[in-house]
């Protein structure tokens, strides 16, 4: 249904919530523009200077226009209490549960998006200002902790499985960002000095995109929906949805080794 309407390939379990909610709010603005819209002809016509030469300072006194207000004010109440809060209270405000989803922390910052991972431990390493570096270490990472040792960073790039509930932390090292994958139909400030999350399923592998899209080398798209400085419209990154297996395997192959010698940089 989704692209009957000029959306984006649907590739996540909310985003037909998020598409109906969308039609079903732009079907009733049009409904509502066409209606003031004529009503507006009307008015010009019914009270035309040929109809009524003289002004009449009491104006029309049909009680209709309550009658289309009130009717405007239950719909409005209705998408928000019968659609809205429904949708937010189960996709936006509550976490799924630790031990189903894949937690992946995101770093933002001018202009990049870092993503740390708990590794193969699925732990995370403990994380301070103290060890940021904008370039070799962005998140924090402390490597000494016996729990960060397996972590994995990465910038620009963020891989999860199919069918599995995702649970990204936000936070930004700077000013505020927005993280904004279309095809899952995921939006999210990320505020500076403030941890917000957003949750949602991939349900469509990279694989399956590039053939809905015809091109070997198409994947999701991370963009910035919020101006955050003179480089903003370089801020992008790039999401790889694997099966189960590829991500299991992608996470053995790309988890450092604990007993390897350290180098400077934090990035798998």
């Amino acid at each position: 249904m989704s692209q009957w309407w000029g959306l984006p390939v649907l590739a996540s379990e909310h985003g037909a919530h998020v598409d109906r909610l969308l039609i079903l709010t732009h079907l009733f603005i049009a409904v509502l523009f066409a209606g003031w819209f004529a009503y507006g002809v009307y008015v010009l016509m019914r009270f035309r200077k040929s109809r009524q030469p003289r002004a009449d300072h009491h104006g029309a006194r049909s009680r209709a226009t309550y009658y289309i207000e009130a009717v405007v004010i239950g719909v409005e109440v209705l998408l928000l209490v019968a659609l809205s809060v429904p949708f937010w209270s189960r996709y936006v405000v509550a976490v799924p549960d630790e031990g189903e989803a894949l937690q992946v922390r995101l770093v933002a910052q001018q202009y990049a998006w870092n993503f740390h991972y708990g590794g193969a431990d699925g732990v995370f390493g403990r994380t301070a200002a103290e060890f940021i570096d904008d370039e070799l270490n962005p998140v924090g990472l402390d490597r000494d902790d016996p729990f960060g040792k397996d972590d994995i960073v990465l910038r620009n790039q963020l891989y999860l499985p199919v069918n599995r509930p995702a649970v990204i932390w936000l936070s930004s090292q700077d000013v505020i960002h927005s993280l904004n994958i279309p095809e899952l139909r995921v939006k999210q400030d990320v505020i500076p000095g403030v941890q917000t999350h957003v949750s949602f399923v991939p349900t469509m592998t990279t694989e399956q995109y590039r053939t809905i899209k015809g091109s070997a080398d198409r994947t999701f798209e991370i963009a910035c929906a919020q101006l955050c400085g003179l480089g903003h419209y370089k801020m992008r990154g790039f999401l790889h949805v694997l099966s189960p297996e590829a991500f299991a395997k992608w996470i053995e192959e790309n988890a450092p080794d604990p007993n390897a010698v350290e180098t400077d940089s934090f990035f798998s």
